[in-house]
């Protein structure tokens, strides 16, 4: 009997017709049924949700179900789903999540050749931006990678005997942070993790009714400051201290500090909240910041988080709310120059920075030898009257592009990187400008892949300054027409556009976007010639196999082929011979209502191709006839042979 590779384990809850939604990834992935289960664990459902598990069970005999007395969070369900596992790896899933078709087998694979203790695959979602963490693979690497605190959801693989080694659990009840204590445990503990992203392995969905496990993530009744406090603890057990504020600790540290402390204090939490319940959360966080954080965290923060840290620490709700309100109005800019076609990938130049509220850049002064903060952003903000450090601008300050698959809600990351520096803006004002290449290939974005069929659009992330923003990427150019010619990529047609809103996107296998410009000036040629195929010059093309399309002549549908010419453009390609009634028809491609050609037929043979809007004259005609005539054709297939 084959072994058992690997364990999922579902915690379900009133999971009502979501347990239906998640099942077919779950049963369909390409790792033999007989090499993994499924373990499903009902935390005490009072719904339909148990009847609808066993009817899944009693088709599958990889699935096993198992019920417990409500305990009110996943960690209980988790932990006798770990009981009951047989896997060599287990693999947590949430009910209302799916798995990538070959997110197991992929993910084993990966664990099995690194020896890896734990193993994080790509995570697509609505619900969050992506994380650098996914740009690249990584074979083996510890808890030093501290970008690895940027996923500390559950959703991972984990070697059991890791897991059993350890002792690690999940705490049970309602606890929340449960996943950040278990996977920072783990991470403490692993001696090799890895990194899966070129496959897009878990989907982090948002529910159509609001009921994700994570609605209820903050919430102090079920001990989240405890929890938090509990969660430091464990990293400051498992690393040295230290005052350097690159220290693994600080660094670690950091995630908490920035997003479960922070969070209270700064926009849109902070503005969105009844003011005497934010004041409440604001004062929790306060103690928590001074008891429990050394003051190297603090110190390692960008400016503008350095402040809210600085409010924070010394109670001052007020500023806070002011320093919010005004970081609010930051926007980011992209500039994108005229996007092109270059070896078969769509580049173009970008830049990104901040502006203020007013439009203007936000901008770092100098004075008395010293950066400051832009006072524009200060102005109202209670205790910065003599200005705020910036004592290092480049502190965190990153940027990316980043490419969304429209239909999966799956992120890439294409070639190159953005540079961040310092723009003068005279005056001793400058700003912090992000700027680079857009490098998109078509054919291998997708983790060494070709893109899914469909639209893409291409976004932004910048932080700067402690401020950080997602963004599209937005050009001068005329919304809703190209953004550059269309290519042959790989046997497909790939369309950019401007959105109708401006916004940078690429269209794949003619998803939306329709191809159709006039080929008069390669006709021309074709006329002379007689040619059967006729140039694209608005087609880019790299060289590769050439690509069938269906393309119809008047009112009959060809198999016709999209060919690299000569120049790095595109041909189109028609059979010798239609049965078609002599004339000029007209030809177009899938989804266009343009011709793109027209093809001159004769006898039901095809003489020439045309673009739609050349016009033969009468001497052409003539040619026509003289090609078309029996004995003249004879003539020239004897020459042929001779030949």
């Amino acid at each position: 009997m084959p072994r058992v590779k690997v364990s999922v384990i579902v915690p379900v809850y009133n999971t009502g017709k979501y347990v239906d939604e998640c099942a077919p990834s779950l049963l369909g992935q390409s790792l033999p049924p007989e090499e993994y289960e499924v373990v499903y664990v009902d935390d005490g459902s009072t719904d339909d949700t148990l009847g609808r598990l066993q009817k899944i069970a009693d088709a599958h005999p990889n699935v096993q179900v198992h019920t417990r007395p409500n305990s009110g969070w996943p960690g209980a369900p988790r932990n006798l789903g770990m009981r009951h596992a047989k896997g060599e790896y287990i693999q947590f899933v949430d009910h209302d999540d799916t798995l990538g078709p070959e997110a197991l087998e992929r993910l084993y694979e990966h664990a099995k050749r690194n020896d890896a203790d734990v193993v994080l695959g790509k995570m697509s979602s609505t619900m969050v931006r992506p994380r650098r963490l996914f740009r690249h693979t990584i074979d083996a690497c510890t808890i030093e990678n501290d970008e690895l605190m940027q996923s500390m959801s559950p959703h991972k693989m984990f070697r059991r005997a890791f897991v059993e080694e350890h002792g690690l659990r999940f705490p049970e009840g309602p606890w929340i942070l449960e996943d950040l204590a278990f996977v920072s445990a783990a991470y403490l503990k692993a001696e090799r993790i890895a990194v899966l992203a070129d496959y897009p392995c878990y989907y982090w969905m948002k529910r159509d009714d609001g009921g994700n496990n994570t609605q209820h993530r903050f919430n102090p009744r079920h001990g989240f400051w405890d929890n938090c406090r509990t969660i430091v603890g464990q990293i400051k057990d498992g690393t040295e201290a230290s005052d350097d504020v690159d220290a693994l600790q600080n660094r670690l540290l950091h995630r908490l500090y920035h997003v479960e402390v922070l969070s209270r204090t700064r926009e849109p939490e902070i503005l969105r909240e009844e003011p005497a319940e934010q004041r409440q959360r604001f004062e929790a966080a306060r103690e928590l910041a001074r008891k429990e954080f050394p003051a190297a965290v603090r110190e390692g923060l960008p400016t503008v988080s350095r402040l809210r840290a600085e409010l924070l620490e010394r109670g001052d709700f007020d500023g806070a709310v002011a320093l919010a309100e005004r970081v609010r109005e930051v926007k980011a800019r992209s500039t994108v120059g005229a996007p092109r076609w270059e070896d078969g990938r769509l580049v173009a130049d970008v830049t990104l920075d901040l502006l203020r509220g007013d439009g203007e850049p936000l901008a770092v002064v100098e004075r008395d030898g010293k950066r400051w903060l832009d006072p524009e952003l200060l102005d109202g903000v209670p205790g910065t009257e003599d200005g705020w450090e910036v004592r290092d601008p480049f502190r965190l300050a990153y940027a990316e592009l980043i490419v969304k698959d429209r239909d999966r809600e799956d992120w890439w990351y294409p070639e190159g990187d953005l540079e961040v520096r310092l723009e003068s803006l005279g005056e001793g004002r400058s700003r912090l400008v992000a700027s680079g290449r857009l490098s998109l290939d078509p054919e291998r974005l997708a983790g060494g892949r070709p893109l899914e069929r469909g639209v893409h659009d291409v976004w932004a992330y910048v932080q700067l300054l402690g401020v950080d923003r997602m963004v599209r990427v937005t050009g001068d150019g005329t919304p809703g027409a190209p953004a550059a010619g269309p290519a042959l990529t790989g046997g497909r047609l790939a369309l950019p556009y401007w959105t109708g809103s401006g916004q940078l996107a690429l269209d794949v296998d003619q998803r939306q976007r329709r191809l159709g410009p006039d080929t008069a000036s390669a006709a021309a040629a074709n006329a002379a010639r007689g040619e059967r195929s006729l140039p694209l010059p608005y087609l880019a093309a790299t060289a590769g196999a050439p690509a069938p399309v269906k393309a119809t002549v008047a009112t009959l549908t060809v198999d016709a082929t999209l060919l690299p010419g000569n120049g790095g453009t595109a041909v189109l390609r028609l059979p010798a011979r239609l049965k078609l009634p002599t004339g000029r028809h007209p030809v177009t491609l899938p989804k266009e209502s343009t011709p793109v050609a027209y093809a001159v037929v004769r006898d039901g043979l095809l003489l020439r191709l045309e673009g739609p809007a050349y016009r033969a004259g009468g001497g052409r005609r003539l040619l026509d006839a003289v090609t078309d005539n029996r004995q003249v054709r004879g003539v020239r297939r004897r020459l042929g042979r001779k030949n």
